[in-house]
């Protein structure tokens, strides 16, 4: 961790978000937002995650209610690995999902959204919910999004932000880029999702905090605007979506 903390301050990147996966894991997770007065973290169950702990509405209220847990997630649908199951068959990501979208609008904390190969059961579920943007709604942001502009639009006007990742960097991801060349500023925001996807020139290695500022500068370029001004806007974007905690 020092390693990694150390690669942050030389990359002046001062903050970070520490995403959990699993229940199992939150404890530590949890663990380095309250050691570290520049992390803060989430809860919550990830989508493709298989036989590890069902989270209940309590499970998600308890954990959502401690300190420096700012957010509900990473929470989602992820139909890209069915293998022989149909969309049918993932009923219990379905569940899951609206598990999570409940605690978030009871914590009245933002949720962190998954969606991999499932977009308009993502967006459908979110409406039936209640996740309008209206008032009561929770909120949150499409994290590591890879979708396209429709489905960027879509949760826009459902009051979401757009987060993008390294694959913003990837010479495939050109309709990508075209996207967050179109994301109005006030709802951008970039991660790393590590520890996978590393950004160019990295790319293959074990993606660290620190590597953000690659993503910055690809979408500098994309909006014709400074690294630094790209900084400052995702940085204030965060601390409005995350109710302040970051300024």
């Amino acid at each position: 961790m020092s390693e990694i903390r150390q690669a942050m301050a030389q990359a002046q990147v001062g903050r970070a978000l520490c995403i959990c996966t699993t229940l199992e894991e939150f404890p530590a997770v949890h663990g380095l937002a309250t050691t570290y007065d520049n992390f803060w973290a989430t809860v919550g169950v990830h989508p493709d995650n298989e036989g590890v702990t069902e989270p209940t509405l309590d499970d998600l209220l308890q954990r959502g209610n401690m300190p420096r847990v700012v957010a509900v997630g990473e929470t989602g649908l992820d139909y890209y690995r069915l293998g022989e199951r149909t969309h049918v068959d993932m009923h219990w990501q379905r569940d899951r999902f609206r598990t999570h979208i409940r605690a978030a609008r009871q914590l009245q904390k933002p949720l962190v959204i998954h969606t991999r190969s499932a977009s308009a059961d993502t967006l459908r579920i979110l409406r039936e919910e209640g996740e309008d943007g209206s008032a009561g709604s929770a909120g949150g942001v499409f994290h590591c999004f890879t979708e396209s502009q429709e489905v960027a639009r879509e949760a826009l006007d459902m009051g979401f932000y757009i987060s993008f990742s390294g694959i913003l960097t990837f010479k495939t991801a050109q309709d990508l880029r075209d996207v967050a060349s179109w994301v109005p500023l006030d709802r951008l925001l970039i991660e790393t999702d590590s520890p996978y996807l590393a950004p160019v020139p990295y790319r293959g290695k074990i993606n660290n905090p620190s590597y953000v500022c690659q993503v910055a500068k690809q979408l500098a370029t994309l909006r014709a605007c400074s690294v630094d001004a790209i900084g400052e806007l995702t940085s204030r974007n965060f601390s409005v979506l995350f109710k302040g905690v970051f300024t």
